[in-house]
């Protein structure tokens, strides 16, 4: 993580100081570019947890801006240093209103944008206008392929950063208790960034193509224009995220009903949740299985509010086989009833059954409920609550499901979700 800000931080101080030297070419089009970021940045206020991209336009903008080549059928003049100096100015700019809300912009998502469209404009800059590339791709149709195929390659870059960035802040918890253990797997993480792509990263790469092509022939005029189809989907985005955000405090509220009820101990659910995440992650889960997996461990108790008699502590992990599916059925139920997806109500249905009857999601929200169940009872605490789960593999627990959790467990990575 402190590499990939200092490589930003040294780019950025090299484009302002370039530019500084050189001076500006075209300053119309530099200073229309620089607006259009800062009004992206700034729309990015009242963005929602789990938006990838809460300032689009502006990352369309910069994107826009390193692809350009001409400007009304004339060329363009600037270089890649300056690309990054109006970003950096940019970003300098909308970075003012925010420190007077007493807020900070979220210095990794900066220095991803800045290597991001550097790596852009590296790309593009130096092909454009040479004699090879025009008597390859002309002016015509083909002409189009060269920024999208670069654009191809500036998704892969971000995917790849966005990953590393994720990787080194879910290992952060673990570095500050000086905990050992293996580092998070790349692999998952570098899957659910490239799954992104294909939503509001797409819509944010095709409008910045578009801008650039749109622009060279009829001119900033175009700008404006060209803006409005991202303004709209950013919207319509956001309104999608603020409806999943409802849909999950609902679920998260109804996980909790079990606590409140005194059937389970306190933060028993989301403890299991944020392991069960994390195991999925550890066993290549990505996208919508993932979020399935967290609905199905927010919810697997919640068949215990059909019980008369509480179970002690909400252990179902220590009762008979016979009594954990009688629950598991009794929490699909409830589960089908409240319109959550059928496969959460399938997964929490299935959770007791043994391992090789279940889908892998059941699977793990078996091994590490009980894991919690067991952790919590008497001394055994957590060493032994992995042993007993490792005794158990022979036919309640997948030896996979339970060394992918040893494996999270060894990292510390995870946050302990305090009570209540």
């Amino acid at each position: 993580m402190l590499a990939i800000r200092a490589t930003a931080v040294l780019l950025a101080l090299a484009g302002l100081g370039h530019t500084l030297w050189a001076g500006v070419h075209d300053p119309g089009t530099a200073l229309a570019f620089g607006l259009l970021i800062t009004v992206g940045e700034l729309a990015r206020w009242g963005a929602l947890p789990g938006e990838r991209e809460p300032a689009p336009l502006g990352a369309a903008g910069a994107l826009a801006y390193a692809l350009l080549g001409r400007v009304g059928g004339e060329p363009a003049g600037h270089d890649v240093l300056q690309v990054i100096a109006v970003l950096l100015a940019a970003q300098l700019v909308a970075c003012v209103p925010q420190l007077a809300r007493g807020s900070t912009p979220t210095a990794d998502r900066v220095a991803r944008r800045f290597l991001t469209v550097g790596f852009a404009a590296v790309c593009f800059q130096p092909l454009h206008g040479s004699a090879h590339t025009a008597g390859r791709f002309g002016e015509g149709p083909y002409h189009v392929m060269l920024p999208l195929l670069l654009l191809v390659l500036t998704g892969l870059c971000d995917a790849v950063l966005a990953a590393l960035l994720v990787r080194s802040r879910s290992a952060a918890p673990r570095a500050r208790r000086g905990a050992g253990g293996t580092p998070a797997p790349y692999g998952p993480l570098l899957r659910d960034e490239l799954r992104g792509l294909m939503g509001i990263g797409s819509a944010v790469c095709a409008t910045g193509v578009v801008m650039a092509l749109g622009i060279a022939v009829a001119g900033l005029w175009a700008l404006p224009v060209l803006c409005v189809p991202l303004l709209l989907t950013q919207v319509a985005f956001r309104r999608f995220v603020a409806v999943r955000a409802t849909y999950r405090q609902t679920i998260t509220s109804l996980a909790r009903s079990t606590e409140i009820a005194g059937y389970t101990r306190p933060g028993h659910a989301r403890r299991v949740a944020a392991l069960c995440v994390a195991v999925g992650r550890e066993l290549g889960l990505t996208g919508n299985r993932l979020l399935v997996l967290e609905y199905a461990a927010l919810m697997h108790d919640i068949g215990q509010l059909s019980l008369v008699d509480p179970v002690a502590d909400g252990a179902t992990a220590v009762l008979p086989a016979a009594e954990q599916r009688r629950i598991a059925l009794l929490g699909g139920a409830v589960v089908r009833q409240t319109g959550v997806d059928g496969e959460v109500a399938v997964v929490v249905e299935r959770q007791a059954d043994p391992y090789r009857e279940q889908p892998l999601p059941a699977r793990i929200v078996r091994a590490v409920n009980a894991y919690d169940d067991l952790s919590g009872e008497g001394p055994i605490g957590p060493l032994g609550a992995l042993e007993r789960l490792r005794l158990g593999t022979g036919h309640d627990y997948q030896p996979e499901v339970v060394e992918a959790l040893a494996r999270v467990l060894a990292r510390g990575g995870l946050v302990p979700v305090p009570p209540g």
